[in-house]
């Protein structure tokens, strides 16, 4: 800084601000580079409070280096569980098998080899609004991707799990040419031709399974969100089509709409974040 007339603490401040804002989850290695330098200048600034401020900025590079190790570290499990000879690897995760409404949704993502995704983790992990950012994150690296879907009437007809079945090979399908190995959170999926492997609590171990779990999750509240318009008592934009006290008292009231799964309305349904 010398050179340059020196920045009021106030200034600083928002420079700080600024530069820490994304935090670990948002953090390219460009901005942690950025964190880092700001942090060495003003530790050496003879004012207590610039100094605190460089602390703080080298506080939040160390957890943005510590984010990006732990995603890389979900990148070498998921090749420790994969064939050496697997050059691309889909991981697969659905979304909604235990709402009261809506379809269950299923996605394949190929990520590219190597590429880091600050954020990535299980879906369940991570708030909504995050989730979307990190949506567009997952497509950017992704080598390919897709979803498959099933709605309320196939799931009244083959049960939940059947249609889930079905959603995953839905979106396997969707990706065009078929993975070398398959990485499926959960259980192995019947009826798949071709390799496969199902890890359980694959999405918060797996990066390519981590990353289905976000395309998934998003892609079906989007799909609810549109729902919500179509049927508007019951709050779908705000439960999904879960169990909550809202959209049961809904229920009370309106009794079912198309969107409902019938079989499923003598039960309390499972957790918003499945």
């Amino acid at each position: 800084m010398s050179g340059k007339p020196r920045l009021t603490l106030g200034e600083l401040a928002v420079r700080a601000a600024r530069l820490a804002a994304g935090g670990p989850r948002r953090a390219t290695a460009q901005n942690i580079e950025e964190l880092e330098a700001w942090g060495r200048r003003l530790a050496v600034d003879p004012r207590v409070g610039a100094q605190a401020l460089g602390a703080r900025l080298l506080g939040v590079a160390r957890a943005c280096r510590e984010e990006r190790r732990r995603v890389a570290a979900l990148l070498e499990t998921e090749v420790s569980l994969c064939p050496a000879e697997a050059a691309v690897v889909a991981g697969v995760d659905e979304a909604g098998r235990g709402p009261l409404a809506g379809p269950v949704v299923a996605a394949a993502v190929v990520l590219r080899p190597g590429v880091v995704v600050p954020g990535l983790d299980d879906s369940k992990r991570i708030p909504e609004d995050l989730r979307e950012l990190l949506y567009d994150d997952v497509v950017a690296a992704s080598a390919g991707w897709a979803v498959g879907m099933a709605g309320p009437g196939l799931i009244e007809r083959v049960n939940i799990l059947q249609a889930t079945y079905v959603a995953m090979r839905r979106a396997l399908a969707g990706l065009g040419e078929r993975p070398d190995y398959v990485l499926v959170d959960g259980f192995r999926i019947p009826g798949l031709e071709g390799p496969q492997r199902g890890i359980v609590g694959g999405d918060a171990r797996c990066a390519s399974i981590a990353a289905a779990s976000i395309i998934a999750k998003v892609t079906r509240d989007r799909i609810m969100r549109q729902v919500a318009r179509r049927f508007p008592a019951y709050g779908f934009e705000r439960n999904k089509g879960y169990a909550t006290a809202e959209h049961r008292a809904a229920l009370r009231e309106w009794g079912p709409c198309p969107a409902h799964r019938r079989s499923f309305l003598g039960r309390e349904g499972g957790n918003p974040d499945e």
